[in-house]
């Protein structure tokens, strides 16, 4: 899950972008989080890579995981969310980042899903890590094209995330009525919350003008989710925290980046009442999370490592 720090910190960066573009506020915060969404997928992509250098068999293995293999989906998302990150200060970069991601994006759900349909996967193993590859990618690629001036490839990815999104959505409840996630894949909920909000600001990036319903259809679908979240949080801070808690941030700092763009292009109440609350609270999660994080890397540099409760030391 370290790729979703990438995510988390780009998104967050983006918000505060929306947030200069609509109240003047100084882009500097904006920019820094983006440069730092950068170096944080650099940083990961370095050590992935490494990875499957030293430890292929390792690599391979994780994989082919059940029901966390398909993590590895993050790898081209984050490098998308880089590419979008990066292109302001270094457009040729930006560039190649969209093209790699993309095509990365497009590769691996492909592969993925072909393996998903070929059957043998067990019920307990159906979790919303399979959003990843073709509901997470295809929305991400969609604001990538977007914001490179490919509306028409934008629109495609679209149409791999939401249908994909779409059929696989009852598949996920079904599993969740009847088996209980156990405490340890409890963070894969994280996924669970994104695709509405991400799908919002995905349809909002390839329709510039007015907002319309669907727009906001898709909005009011993910504000809803965020309230099952919060009424599962007693539950959820049952498991241990760790880097997997960073799979809550991407649809955490989605959701108010689509109530801004909303605003943006026109939208009025109540969107315009919930959207500085759930950006101030967006940043004080992910904040939160950081420093939690950074907390773990102190402990394990150290060798103190040790499972630490979400609910605080």
């Amino acid at each position: 899950m370290f790729f979703g720090s990438v995510l988390g910190v780009g998104g967050l960066a983006n918000g505060w972008r929306a947030v200069s573009r609509l109240w003047g506020v100084s882009p500097l915060v904006g920019e820094t989080l983006a440069v730092a969404a950068f170096v944080l997928w650099l940083l990961w992509a370095a050590l992935y890579a490494g990875k499957w250098l030293r430890y292929p068999e390792d690599a391979r293995r994780e994989i082919g995981h059940p029901a966390q293999g398909l993590v590895a989906a993050l790898a081209p998302v984050a490098t998308l969310i880089a590419s979008m990150a990066i292109g302001p200060h270094v457009p040729l970069l930006g560039w190649s980042l969209f093209a790699c991601g993309a095509l990365g994006v497009l590769a691996y759900a492909a592969w993925s899903v072909g393996g998903l349909w070929q059957g043998g996967r067990n019920t307990e193993a159906m979790t919303p890590v399979l959003y990843l590859p073709t509901v997470g990618g295809g929305f991400v690629a969609a604001m990538a094209s977007a914001t490179f001036g490919q509306p028409g490839l934008g629109w495609m990815f679209f149409g791999m995330g939401f249908f994909s999104w779409i059929s696989m959505e009852s598949v996920f409840l079904t599993r969740l009525f009847q088996h209980g996630l156990p405490a340890e894949l409890r963070t894969t909920l994280g996924m669970q919350l994104a695709p509405g909000a991400v799908a919002c600001v995905a349809y909002l990036s390839l329709s510039p003008g007015p907002v319309d319903r669907v727009a906001l259809a898709l909005f009011g679908y993910g504000c809803f989710l965020a309230l099952v979240m919060l009424r599962l949080m007693p539950w959820l801070r049952q498991q241990p925290f760790g880097p997997g808690a960073w799979g809550y941030t991407f649809g955490i700092s989605a959701l108010p980046l689509a109530a801004l763009r909303l605003i943006e292009q026109g939208a009025g109440m109540p969107v315009e009442a919930l959207a500085v609350p759930m950006f101030i609270a967006a940043n004080l999660i992910i904040g939160w999370i950081a420093m939690r994080s950074l907390v773990l890397v102190g402990r394990f540099l150290r060798g103190t490592a040790r499972p630490t409760p979400v609910a605080g030391e």
